[in-house]
């Protein structure tokens, strides 16, 4: 007889991963979820947003990329959930948004329970942290479709910010200051580079590096940092206004993420030589030979969020940032865009990134490395 175990499904082994998960999800939950988990949707009390002017919903999803790759070589599994919160829940921030909820969604070619189990807790860790609560996700097993060992995992999240309080290119103006904060390393983006990089190389995951401190698998397993958490209390810390905009530094680097939020107009001035480059990012070069015109529009560079504030509120943000170890520093200032600018073949101009019709960034001088 014909079931759906016959044809590759474990109920009862998701079953089980639920249970492993449980505890670990509700730690991530808070005083707005609505309900015991286990429904066919989570739900949150929303009644707070009745006391905003104007809430606005703002809704971020994305996954982790390749970077699974290596968690899977090395088998470990609990680490990338971090990864899939900071991609999903920064993007939320950056438009001043505080996270409400969020969700997940696993595809598997079978089900091992502690592994999807590992997966899930790493995800509820990072929600907890980030005071987002994970109401529900998905645990889909897909074979003949992928392989056993094979998942991929996804995550959407909603945040929720009142209309005269929202960041972004349309606040920021002449003077206006950059601030750098660092990142914890490559964080989720360029995997499919570093994998090639590694693949074509004579390295292995488990060799020590001594610039890194440890392996070189520890090194590129490093979860993303979160930032929302830090940059929502900046913004209460600081004046009412003063904090412009804030810019996630993922896929496409720096130049290609700061023009988003930057006014048509306005040419957003960084100077590569303002911080000293983490040693992961020089190792890649020089293992895979790989130019750093190619490096800048893959990786973050060891920028990992770009705070854009009043200048005259500057020395407070950096103050407040670096009381609470966001480890920052100045990177640069906005400018009129001029027709006389001058672009040095060393620099580079990136304007109308990613689709969006904006100002641009221009990246001068040379990195310390």
């Amino acid at each position: 007889m014909v079931d759906y175990a016959a044809a590759g499904v474990d109920i009862e082994a998701g079953d089980r991963a639920v249970e492993l998960m449980k505890a670990a999800v509700a730690k991530s939950h808070n005083a707005t979820v609505f309900g015991d988990s286990g429904g066919f949707a989570g739900m949150i009390d929303a009644s707070a947003l009745k006391d905003m002017k104007r809430p606005l919903l703002a809704s971020s999803t994305d996954g982790v990329g390749t970077k699974i790759a290596i968690a899977q070589e090395m088998g470990i599994h609990d680490t990338i959930g971090q990864d899939l919160v900071a991609m999903v829940v920064d993007d939320l921030v950056v438009m001043g948004a505080r996270p409400l909820l969020m969700t997940d969604y696993i595809a598997t070619g079978r089900v091992d329970p502690q592994k999807i189990a590992d997966i899930v807790r790493g995800v509820a860790q990072a929600c907890a942290q980030v005071d987002c609560p994970l109401i529900g996700g998905e645990t889909a097993e897909h074979p003949g479709l992928m392989d056993p060992q094979d998942y991929d995992i996804a995550g959407a999240a909603t945040g929720v910010v009142d209309a005269d309080e929202m960041l972004g290119a349309h606040r920021v103006t002449v003077g206006d200051v950059l601030i750098g904060i660092a990142s914890s390393g490559l964080h989720s983006n360029g995997y499919s580079l570093v994998r090639k990089i590694v693949a074509d190389s004579t390295w292995k995951l488990d060799r020590d590096v001594p610039e890194f401190g440890r392996t070189l698998g520890e090194e590129l397993l490093e979860p993303t940092r979160l930032y929302t958490k830090q940059m929502l209390a900046m913004i209460e810390s600081l004046p009412r206004g003063a904090v412009k905009a804030l810019s996630h530094i993922t896929g496409g680097g720096l130049g290609a993420n700061i023009s988003r939020v930057i006014p048509t107009g306005f040419i957003a001035r960084v100077d590569r030589s303002s911080w000293a480059v983490p040693p992961v990012f020089s190792t890649l070069s020089k293992l895979g030979e790989v130019s750093w015109d190619a490096m800048e529009q893959t990786f973050n560079l060891g920028v990992g969020m770009v705070a854009i504030v009043d200048e005259a509120a500057a020395d407070e943000a950096l103050g407040y940032l670096m009381a609470i170890g966001c480890e920052p520093w100045v990177l640069g200032e906005v400018e009129l865009t001029s027709s006389s600018l001058q672009v040095a073949d060393s620099d580079r101009l990136v304007q109308g990134a990613k689709g969006v019709q904006a100002g641009a960034a221009l990246l001068t001088g040379s990195y310390r490395l």
